[in-house]
């Protein structure tokens, strides 16, 4: 399959990422700067041309057979089962159902729209400069790095926190009913779990939570390490809701965890296992 180029797949005169000295392309770095800065949340509207949308809409259609669903309960932190330490009414102790799907990055073969724009070395140095570092690196994991969500009617993805400290994603497909993105930012700190905020949220307090308005096209920039993120229910009539996930990292090689790679996607590979010998933690969060 030969690689469409960078242009075919980005309205280069409307976000300039080719040319990182262009006027466009410094408004839209500093934009997302702004965003990032007062809530960890940034969006680049309209930045995949409508029909490479369409080329990323059937590449999903095309490999959603790859895809390895789950249903579970969960905690915010991806745990499943109680821990006696905390109260029974305790975030920790609070388990919602996520139901959805990812189709892994060892599905999509090269050159294809997806794997070429996730690939692209403007885009890594447009986030980049968007997240405000000096470089970043797609994702070495091979399951975790270019993924898509899969939401089907009924199903939901709850709240938790991310991992990684910043997550990208390009909606593809919107739902008709329901599939809002919906954050409470910097709902904790490296330092602070939050916990008293985190279960009033959980409890239905609607007064920290935004909804995103995002629209098939648009690329999220958000910083999910630190506030609190769910996708809400799609309706049981709706399209399905399909997003592609590009994961960065600011150093080379970085592979996932092991519980949270098996949980998403049913299976872990050797460099996971082997990863998993060698990871250090980068703060004491409980996940």
């Amino acid at each position: 399959m030969d690689a469409p180029s960078l242009d075919r797949l980005v309205d280069l005169e409307a976000t300039p990422l080719h040319d990182p000295a262009a006027a466009g392309y410094c408004a839209a770095v500093e934009a997302a700067r702004a965003d990032l800065r007062s809530d960890g949340c940034a969006v680049v509207r309209d930045l995949v041309r409508p029909d490479a949308l369409q080329a990323l809409s059937r590449e999903i259609a095309a490999h959603k057979g790859a895809t390895h669903y789950s249903a579970e309960r969960m905690n915010p932190y991806f745990h499943t089962e109680p821990d006696p330490a905390y109260p029974a009414d305790h975030p920790v102790n609070t388990f919602i159902e996520r139901s959805s799907g990812f189709i892994p990055g060892d599905a999509w073969e090269p050159g294809c729209a997806m794997e070429t724009l996730f690939h692209a070395p403007e885009l890594a140095r447009f986030l980049a400069d968007c997240l405000e570092l000096s470089e970043l690196h797609c994702y070495a994991d091979p399951l975790a790095g270019l993924t898509a969500n899969i939401l089907d009617p009924g199903q939901q993805f709850t709240w938790h926190f991310d991992t990684n400290d910043f997550a990208v994603t390009v909606l593809v497909d919107a739902a008709d009913e329901g599939g809002l993105f919906q954050y409470a930012p910097n709902i904790r700190s490296a330092g602070d779990e939050g916990f008293d905020a985190i279960g009033r949220v959980l409890a239905g307090d609607p007064a920290p939570v935004r909804t995103l308005d995002l629209r098939p096209g648009d690329m999220q920039i958000f910083r999910g390490r630190f506030s609190l993120h769910r996708v809400t229910r799609v309706g049981p009539a709706s399209h399905p809701r399909h997003a592609a996930i590009f994961a960065f990292t600011e150093k080379p090689g970085v592979i996932g965890r092991v519980t949270r790679t098996r949980q998403l996607f049913g299976r872990v590979l050797p460099a996971h296992e082997a990863a998993e010998r060698e990871r250090v933690r980068g703060d004491a969060l409980i996940d």
